[in-house]
C-alpha cells in the first residue's frame, strides 16, 4: 500500500485543525480545494470596489467624458429592446415579465464593455471617500459625478434625437418606445424619488455582487436590471432616454422634464446608491480595515 502523504501523530490519526493553524491536517491539494470553494470575505469585495473607485476618479476628464457618452448611447437600447419585445408579445398579463428583459440590454452593453455609468459611480466613488474622507477625495468624487452624469445625459439626448428624427426605426417601434416612456414619466414628484431610491439601491447591489460573480456577470446584470424594469423603478440614465424622447417629440416640455422627472429620479438614485447602500457596505467592514 502507498504511504499517506499527510503527517500523522497521536496513534496514527490525522492531526485536527486548530485556531492557531487551521490548515493542519490537510494536504496542499485539499487546502486549495477549500480556498476555491470559499466565497471571498466582505472586506475583499469592499477592497475590489474601493480600488475600482480610485481608478475611476483618477481617469482623465476627457476619457471619462467619452466613456460616459458611449454609456448614454448604449443604454438607449434598453428602451428599444423593451419596446420591440412588447410589440411582438401577446397582450397578456405576463407580457411585462418577458418584455422587461429588454431593459437589461443597454445595461449589459454598458457594464460588460466597461463604459462609465453614473449610477455605478454612486457606490464606487463613495467607498474610497468613506475609507479616507478628505476635501481632496470629495472633490475628486464630485468631479467624477459631474463629468459622467453630464456625459451620460448628453449620450441619451443624442440617442433620443436620432430615434425621433432619423429614418432608422419603423413608425410602430418608435410609437412603442414613446408609449413606454409616457408610462415611465407619469408619476408624482415624491413617487419618482422613492422609485429612484429602489433603482439606485439595486444598481449599487449589482456593482457589489460583480467581484464575486466570477463568470456569472451576465446573469447578475440581467437579474438586477430586470427587477428595476419589472418593478417599475426609475433609473436616471435609462429614464432620461425616455424623458428626452418625449421632449424632442413635443410631448413633454423642457422644464417639467428637468424638474419634474430628471431631478427627483436623480435624488432618489443618489440616496439609494450612496446613502443607503454605500454607507451600509462601509459599515460592514469599518472595524476590519
Amino acid at each position: 500500500m502507498a504511504k499517506s502523504t499527510t503527517k500523522r501523530g497521536n496513534g496514527g490519526k490525522a492531526k485536527e485543525p486548530s485556531a492557531d493553524n487551521p490548515d493542519k491536517g490537510f494536504t496542499r491539494q485539499e487546502i486549495r480545494a477549500v480556498e476555491d470553494k470559499t466565497h471571498p470575505r466582505t472586506i475583499v469585495t469592499y477592497e475590489v470596489v474601493r480600488r475600482a473607485g480610485l481608478a475611476e476618479m483618477e481617469r482623465p476628464a476627457w476619457s471619462l467624458w467619452w466613456s460616459g457618452i458611449a454609456a448614454g448611447l448604449s443604454i438607449s437600447f434598453s428602451l428599444l429592446a423593451q419596446a420591440v419585445l412588447t410589440m411582438h408579445l401577446p397582450d397578456e398579463p405576463w407580457r411585462p415579465l418577458i418584455a422587461s428583459f429588454g431593459y437589461s440590454v443597454g445595461f449589459l452593453m454598458v457594464v460588460l464593455s466597461r463604459q462609465q455609468l453614473f449610477t455605478e459611480s454612486t457606490i464606487t466613488a463613495v467607498i474610497p471617500v468613506t475609507a479616507s474622507p478628505s476635501w481632496n477625495s470629495i472633490a475628486h468624487m464630485g468631479r467624477l459625478w459631474g463629468i459622467v452624469l453630464a456625459a451620460n445625459l448628453t449620450g441619451t439626448l443624442l440617442a433620443a434625437l436620432f430615434c425621433a428624427y432619423a429614418p432608422a426605426l419603423p413608425a410602430e417601434t418608435l410609437e412603442g418606445m414613446r408609449e413606454i416612456s409616457r408610462h415611465a414619466v407619469d408619476h408624482a414628484w415624491f413617487e419618482l424619488v422613492f422609485r429612484g431610491i429602489s433603482a439606485g439601491f439595486l444598481v449599487a447591489a449589482m456593482v457589489w455582487l460583480m467581484p464575486g460573480a466570477e463568470g456569472n456577470q451576465f446573469h447578475v446584470i440581467t437579474l438586477m436590471t430586470w427587477l428595476i424594469a419589472v418593478g417599475e423603478f426609475s433609473h436616471i440614465i435609462a429614464g432620461s432616454m425616455e424623458a428626452f424622447l418625449l421632449a424632442v417629440s413635443g410631448e413633454l416640455a423642457v422644464m417639467p422634464m428637468l424638474f419634474g422627472y430628471i431631478l427627483p429620479v436623480l435624488i432618489g438614485n443618489m440616496i439609494g446608491g450612496t446613502v443607503l447602500f454605500a454607507v451600509i457596505a462601509y459599515a460592514q467592514v469599518m472595524e476590519e480595515i
